[in-house]
């Protein structure tokens, strides 16, 4: 790799965006990170890197993309600062949970700014002089949760969904300029992107979707046990940032790739009874009338009762009381942001 090779790296305070710039700066590149807060983000990435705070490999750039101004400023700051840069990773993003119907119009908006159209902001701001280089690539780094639409995460997942539309109808128009394109399908990772400012937690787990809040978030627990950590996710950061064909796409974690080839594999129909089972999401028609299926632990504790003598019962619906958590928390999103 060329000392002059550039890559831009949105998000890049905290996360896979941190672990990325870390990475790619250790390995010679020449990175501009991207964020909200230069002043809070730049002493920490500074921290990862053991760069020094004049260091022309590592530039900090105050970018906010629901913000025109700002989209605008951080565009013409890279270009002054390094020209024409050889690589564009869009990683920044926000998470939230929620229902369609518990979720409201504010959040959609702020999901798709962050991750659709503040991101084509900006490569349009760069998009000539990287032309005018005639070699590069854009990374746009997606989810699990735009391959298929997920529930509880609506927002999340049609602005990942619509990021992959845009960089494959982007590919086709870049490609005879020398320009390639790469969406990474990332897995879960252990981020810290549920505990930003930006994101929202909406679930009612008093309201209709209680019973389907209360199985999502137990097996969201249980998932994030096996959560990858982010420097894991920098391998396949690595690898795109090689590719040289016009589009491609990866997944990355095994969690992701195993995702992606079930849904070449399956009908819509099959993918969506998958996604159902795993969640713990009863069958269709079943909460009608203000039905309230018992969930699998709570079939046991009725086939027990049963069975087994009062005074155990008492005992073991006593344990169950002091394990169970008294507040239930938001699911540790491990996205790509």
């Amino acid at each position: 790799m060329s000392e002059s090779r550039t890559v831009v790296i949105t998000g890049a305070a905290r996360g896979l965006g941190l672990a990325s710039a870390t990475r790619l700066y250790k390995e010679g590149w020449r990175v501009v990170a991207a964020m909200r807060t230069p002043d809070g983000g730049m002493p920490l990435l500074r921290a990862a890197t053991g760069a020094s705070e004049n260091d022309d490999r590592l530039i900090g750039v105050q970018l906010d993309l629901m913000d025109t101004a700002s989209i605008s400023a951080a565009a013409k700051a890279i270009e002054e600062r390094v020209g024409a840069p050889y690589a564009l990773v869009h990683n920044a993003g926000i998470s939230a949970a929620g229902m369609v119907e518990e979720t409201d119009i504010d959040l959609w908006q702020r999901m798709f700014a962050t991750h659709v159209t503040g991101p084509v902001e900006l490569t349009k701001a760069l998009l000539p002089s990287m032309r005018a280089a005639g070699e590069g690539r854009i990374v746009l780094v997606g989810s699990s949760a735009g391959v298929r639409g997920q529930p509880g995460t609506g927002p999340y997942s049609a602005s990942k969904g619509a990021m992959e539309r845009w960089g494959e109808s982007l590919a086709a128009e870049i490609a005879p300029f020398g320009l390639g394109v790469t969406v990474l399908i990332t897995g879960t990772y252990d981020t810290d992107i549920i505990t930003d400012a930006g994101t929202t937690d909406d679930r009612d787990f008093a309201g209709p979707y209680a019973r389907l809040h209360q199985s999502m978030n137990k097996r969201g627990r249980f998932a994030m046990k096996f959560a990858r950590s982010p420097e894991r996710f920098t391998d396949g950061l690595v690898k795109a940032l090689a590719d040289r064909g016009a589009f491609r796409r990866h997944g990355v974690g095994p969690d992701a790739s195993m995702l992606l080839a079930s849904n070449r594999v399956l009908p819509a129909s099959g993918m969506h009874h998958m996604s159902r089972m795993v969640l713990g999401i009863p069958r269709l028609g079943s909460m009608r009338g203000g039905a309230y299926p018992l969930t699998t632990a709570q079939k046991a504790m009725v086939s027990a009762a049963k069975v087994l003598p009062q005074p155990v019962m008492a005992r073991l619906a006593s344990l169950a009381m002091r394990l169970s958590p008294a507040k239930p928390a938001p699911d540790e999103s491990g996205s790509n942001d």
